[in-house]
């Protein structure tokens, strides 16, 4: 059973040996908003051998059970998570919970269950039996997801197996053979599993902290004998071999007016704050006929005529004004992810604006010249003016203007630039929409940093929450007066506990598990643990949240391979505090940081 109005556009298997239970650890309208999730079921659900339900975070003290037949999640025989967002972390708990099954693999290695919640078969000891090998245990227990190949560790003892990096490949790899899975038994499986490149097995590696590992540091992570001592990041190096794009037509998900077609993966500008711009070195392009082909067969599938271009900045993808101009010719829209100001090219903004755009995101990060140059930004204020100069001047109302406040070296001189170039742009605006007769909107998004894994500021810490609203309250004032500008702060503790999730270790799954089965509001939970007044809760999350680390310090995630110098990381962060700007990437002649 589907959910209301959706519509496949694939064939999945009826039946197979293997059951897969896809999860998404938020609701129905988010996961199902997610291209990245739709490309993995649809995977999943075309694997000979395999069949797929699908499962989200039930509401409203709902069951937890899968979306096509109702099962419990127990009953079946591998629970895959994808996970994009460190901040639903502790929905996989609460999924967990829900659904009956132990949260920790440890728990579940070798246990026997009560087929009480089960909808299997059922001995005479009413205990419910896996399809995996006749056994009487648990799901298989497996993860992926961006999240994932950042830094698995502060969920690594939820699950028996992560594949780390992108799945095309590495799916069907991970579960060829799967016809034959009922023959050789649940710890053959995982064996198996863990066989292929990009697989982390968790209970392979152990963590040393020094003082005993209550408050200590991490020193040291040991692999087992046979385990590699580093996990590769497994990448798919031509993207035109696999179509990416919306697989289940699904009105009541986020952007479920749209056809969404994956455009490019990474970036090559290289901003010292992003890890898309690190972690899915080097950046690769799908081609002009590939990209315009997809789109061309979705347009008619969205019920906004509206082809959704996704990727981490779209314009500098080498064919994406001639794929605007042959949507708008189609009678269609195009819709890029995020603009790099500088990028924008006349026939680019006069084909979005053709094709009926109304809105478009440019993301100027910082608002002055220094603070760029400290992220590598490589755009001058001039470039940004132009840009929206162009975007407006072409027919687009309104602009989304996307900030990043809080930065490392940041001073006030550049929390003001924030205000006074968004004046300037809406000065702009103005002009022309006076001319038309019409004014559109200024929405200034702000974000806090959060700094994350493999990126040149992961030494560097979040600055205190307090602060961070002050920053956000200062600029609120300053814009609030201007009519026709709106502004949208992310929240200051929500950037909090991206961080502490973000750099985590494994001791961080206590606190997990803490905030997810908690009544108490998870700042307030937040709050005693800093204070060292919750029990069972030895860690301060300061240690990871506003702690700036040693150049030789050892993280968490140092034991996955990304193919890039951490050597390099560290120099670039020394660019950034000497204000020093980094040539974008040039894949064909450069190896400075290794991705290549």
């Amino acid at each position: 059973m589907l959910h209301d109005n959706e519509k496949l556009l694939f064939e999945p298997n009826a039946s197979g040996p293997v059951s897969v239970c896809l999860a998404y650890p938020s609701t129905y309208e988010v996961g199902m908003g997610n291209l990245g999730f739709q490309a993995v079921y649809r995977l999943l659900a075309t694997t000979p051998g395999v069949v797929c339900e699908r499962l989200f975070l039930p509401q409203d003290g709902a069951r937890c059970r899968s979306l096509e037949n109702g099962r419990s999640p127990a009953d079946f025989d591998v629970l895959a998570f994808s996970l994009s967002f460190e901040s639903d972390y502790p929905n996989i708990v609460r999924m967990l919970d829900a659904a009956g099954i132990p949260a920790r693999s440890a728990e579940r290695r070798g246990g026997v269950r009560s087929g009480r919640e089960s909808g299997g078969k059922l001995d005479g000891d009413g205990l419910a039996a896996s399809a995996v090998g006749g056994e009487w245990n648990w799901p298989l227990l497996i993860a992926g997801g961006p999240a994932t190949f950042l830094n698995p560790e502060p969920v690594a003892p939820f699950f028996d197996l992560f594949l780390i990096g992108e799945g095309e490949e590495m799916i069907r790899e991970a579960f060829a053979g799967a016809e034959s899975w009922n023959t050789i038994g649940r710890h053959r499986v995982l064996d198996e599993m863990a066989s292929v490149e990009g697989a982390y097995r968790p209970d392979l590696y152990e963590p040393v902290y020094s003082q005993g590992g209550s408050s200590g540091d991490l020193v040291d992570f040991v692999a087992s004998p046979g385990a590699p001592r580093r996990v590769l990041r497994r990448y798919v190096a031509e993207l035109d071999r696999f179509a990416t794009s919306t697989s289940v037509i699904a009105p009541d998900a986020v952007f479920g007016e749209y056809f969404l077609v994956e455009a490019s993966r990474g970036c090559e500008w290289g901003c010292r704050f992003c890890a898309a711009g690190f972690m899915y070195r080097p950046v690769r392009h799908r081609s002009a006929q590939s990209l315009t082909a997809q789109a061309l067969a979705g347009l008619p599938l969205s019920s906004a005529a509206t082809v959704g271009l996704v990727g981490a900045e779209m314009a500098s993808h080498p064919s994406i004004a001639s794929t605007c101009e042959t949507i708008a010719a189609a009678g269609g829209r195009a819709s890029p992810s995020s603009l790099k100001a500088d990028q924008i090219s006349p026939r680019l903004a006069a084909a979005v604006a053709r094709g009926g755009t109304r809105s478009v995101t440019v993301a100027p990060e910082a608002g002055s010249e220094r603070m760029r140059r400290v992220i590598n930004k490589n755009l001058s204020e001039a470039e940004i003016l132009r840009a929206a100069d162009l975007m407006v001047g072409d027919g687009v109302e309104s602009l989304k203007l996307y900030f990043m406040c809080a930065l490392p070296t940041e001073t006030q001189a550049d929390l003001d630039g924030i205000a006074d170039l968004s004046v300037k742009i809406r000065e702009g605006m103005m002009g022309h929409g006076k001319k038309r007769g019409r004014v559109g909107r200024i929405t200034v998004s702000l974000n806090p940093f959060v700094p994350k894994p493999w990126t040149p500021f992961q030494w560097d810490p979040m600055v205190e929450v307090a602060r961070v609203q002050g920053k956000i309250a200062y600029l609120r004032r300053k814009l609030g007066p201007l009519a026709n500008v709106d502004l949208d702060a992310d929240s200051p503790r929500e950037a909090y506990l991206q961080t502490l999730l973000s750099r985590g270790d494994r001791r961080v799954a206590d606190i997990i598990e803490q905030l997810a089965r908690s009544d108490e509001g998870w700042w307030q939970q937040l709050g005693d643990m800093r204070r060292g007044r919750s029990a069972g809760i030895a860690l301060n999350p300061d240690s990871f949240v506003h702690r700036e680390y040693a150049q030789d310090a050892l993280f968490p995630w140092d034991f996955i391979d990304h193919r890039i110098d951490k050597g390099y990381l560290w120099l670039e962060r020394r660019r950034a505090l000497a204000e020093r700007e980094t040539e974008p990437c040039d894949v064909a002649t450069c190896h400075t940081c290794g991705a290549c």
